[in-house]
């Protein structure tokens, strides 16, 4: 049992380590781009990075934001043994890589907003609940041209669907867990959503 706790906590301090690395900023200073705290939303992810006008650099940063987030549950699940969707640490190592990026030890805890990253940990966590909360996020986006709104909305399907699937299984209050965070980090998209000024996809700013 205290190995088991030990094994445990290692497993969440790594994958919140990991979670840290905000490759909005990493691959932006490789690539010679101003820090993207510093413009636009002032959001360390790949939205704000496409704001520069370099689609490889927000490319980037979405693919290891999605990335460092399935890294943590496989390697975990490939540790443990255990199933990734079935197991304990598998999911509480999902969540703290995502805790990670929305609060990184490297870069003075001022992270992004965490979509890309759990789009990464619930894919790695089970295909169908990955794949039926981006169908949820790609739906809204189609409808209403908004991210932020799309994030929100997915969060809460995520919920559902990892119910559905896993009844209350650790990877649901996990999901859970992290469909809360996300919509608390949205909060001042929330705000704009409801005073209808957030923008959407495809309309210029007047």
């Amino acid at each position: 049992m205290q190995t088991a706790l030990i094994d445990s906590v290692v497993i969440a301090l790594a994958a919140y380590a990991l979670g840290s690395v905000s490759f909005a900023v990493v691959v932006s200073k490789l690539l010679g781009l101003p820090d993207p705290r510093s413009y636009g939303s002032n959001n360390p992810g790949a939205t704000n990075v496409l704001r520069t006008g370099n689609k490889l650099a927000a490319a980037l940063t979405l693919i290891g934001d999605a990335g460092k987030g399935a890294l943590a549950v496989t390697l975990t699940a490939l540790y443990t043994g255990e199933s990734a969707a079935a197991g304990f640490d598998a999911p509480l190592a999902g969540a703290m890589a995502f805790f990670g990026h929305l609060y990184p030890l490297f870069h003075g805890f001022k992270g992004g907003k965490g979509a890309a990253t759990a789009a990464g940990v619930l894919l790695s966590l089970s295909l169908y609940l990955g794949l039926g909360t981006l169908l949820s996020f790609g739906i809204i986006v189609l409808f209403f041209r908004m991210i932020s709104l799309a994030a929100i909305i997915a969060a809460a399907f995520a919920v559902f669907w990892a119910w559905s699937l896993f009844g209350m299984a650790p990877i649901t209050p996990v999901v859970g867990a992290i469909a809360l965070l996300l919509v608390w980090r949205h909060r001042e998209n929330i705000l704009r959503i409801v005073r209808g000024t957030e923008p959407r996809l495809g309309k210029k700013k007047v």
